[in-house]
């Protein structure tokens, strides 16, 4: 008995499909397992406020001394040199 074309399609549609399948199924990974794009925007929001807050302290702490140095200079240049010993 020979099988009809359309049998013989489905054969090999099938056999393609297990073969596609077995490929496939080593890289796909689970939805319940992967994290989702909303977390993956919180955790790089997260990241970037750190950095923010780190860039604010230094631009503070940065400003602060030069509000140091510039008040230092004037008080230096309003007093004589020899009083500062």
């Amino acid at each position: 008995m020979r099988p009809s074309g359309a049998l013989a399609a489905a054969a090999v549609m099938l056999m393609l499909l297990v073969c596609c399948q077995a490929e496939d199924s080593g890289s796909v990974i689970p939805a319940e397992s992967r994290p989702c794009v909303d977390c993956h925007a919180f955790e790089f929001m997260q990241r970037a406020l750190q950095d923010l807050k780190k860039t604010a302290f230094n631009l503070d702490s940065r400003t602060e001394n030069l509000v140091l140095r510039a008040e230092k200079r004037a008080l230096c240049d309003c007093m004589p040199a020899s009083s500062l010993r």
